[in-house]
């Protein structure tokens, strides 16, 4: 039995890494200033990593739009594998020539475009579609802050939130 409502909960799950980093933040600073002996080079040392923990649960938790969504999503050995009622479909993260934002779809999906393969729709809200954050982040040349502003924006049309960069000829 839980005492804490479901909206409260969902909040919480959703921006739980920036919350920690917020109390290890504070405790740093507790430490840095009132503390004695070693306790404010340590709290010195550990807030600059308590902000790094805040700025990434921030990008996280921007990132997580629910869990509630149809099918679910796994990333291991560098292939995104989703899972769902009606489709599904492993694709290599190096394969990806694209990354699109999907707003028409319902519910609102991304699409990956690999090379020689069909297009892979998952759903936002897909459970452990927040895995894909780190998936999509190690995409080279990836805007995250664009990723997030249009997740925020709620575009009326698919969005190219990545492409792989166009190979040179030598």
């Amino acid at each position: 039995m839980s005492f804490v409502r479901p909206e409260v909960q969902s909040a919480l799950a959703r921006w739980a890494e920036a919350i920690a980093g917020g109390i290890v933040l504070a405790l740093a600073l507790y430490w840095l200033i009132w503390g004695t002996g070693l306790l404010p080079y340590v709290g010195a040392a550990l807030a600059p990593l308590a902000l790094a923990v805040i700025w990434l649960g921030v990008q996280r938790g921007r990132f997580r739009v629910g869990k509630d969504g149809p099918g679910a999503v796994q990333i291991a050995e560098g292939q995104i594998a989703y899972y769902g009622p009606l489709t599904g479909g492993v694709r290599a993260i190096d394969a990806l020539k694209a990354v699109i934002l999907d707003p028409t779809q319902r519910p609102i999906s991304w699409v990956l475009q690999a090379r020689g393969e069909e297009d892979l729709a998952i759903p936002l809200n897909a459970a452990g579609a927040e895995a894909l954050f780190d998936a999509f982040a190690a995409l080279p040349g990836l805007k995250t802050g664009h990723m997030l502003r249009q997740l925020e924006q709620h575009p009326d049309h698919p969005v190219v939130i990545w492409h792989e960069p166009a190979r040179r000829l030598h």
